[in-house]
């Protein structure tokens, strides 16, 4: 069995949905000769997310943010504001779609649908780098 566990930093990206399945997977060679395992993603953040979802049209991520600015816009009464008007609907955001996820791995591949990919959702107008921990499980190719 193999356990890898890694610190991946995203670049610093602008507010919406962004695709970083080859970003994950460039930074764990060591996928390619899991025969079966899990990976599990978390974000070290708390105005951002990551999610799995369609990653062809991106028509798709356009929507996703528009609907969640609605769902949490800038200008609704929140008491937090210290760090400026996009901070507290980054947190709601963020709560409602989550810091982590896991894929299963086989064949030394994600086993993710046709269309799906790994999204990092930055919330923040203005954002540094993400930090994503990679904790990689499983049984190596013999």
């Amino acid at each position: 069995m193999l356990w890898i566990q890694r610190q991946i930093s995203l670049a610093p990206r602008r507010r919406g949905f962004h695709l970083v399945t080859d970003e994950i997977l460039a930074a764990l060679p060591e996928l390619r000769s899991i025969q079966v395992g899990i990976l599990h993603l978390f974000l070290q953040h708390t105005s951002a997310s990551l999610v799995i979802n369609e990653n062809a049209d991106a028509d798709v991520r356009s929507d996703l943010e528009t609907a969640l600015n609605q769902l949490a816009p800038e200008d609704f009464p929140y008491v937090h504001t210290i760090e400026g008007p996009d901070d507290m609907p980054a947190h709601v955001k963020s709560a409602l779609l989550g810091c982590d996820v896991t894929i299963p791995v086989a064949g030394g591949r994600l086993q993710l649908g046709t269309w799906q990919g790994v999204y990092l959702c930055e919330h923040r107008n203005r954002a540094g780098r993400r930090n994503v921990i990679a904790t990689l499980w499983g049984q190596q190719v013999a």
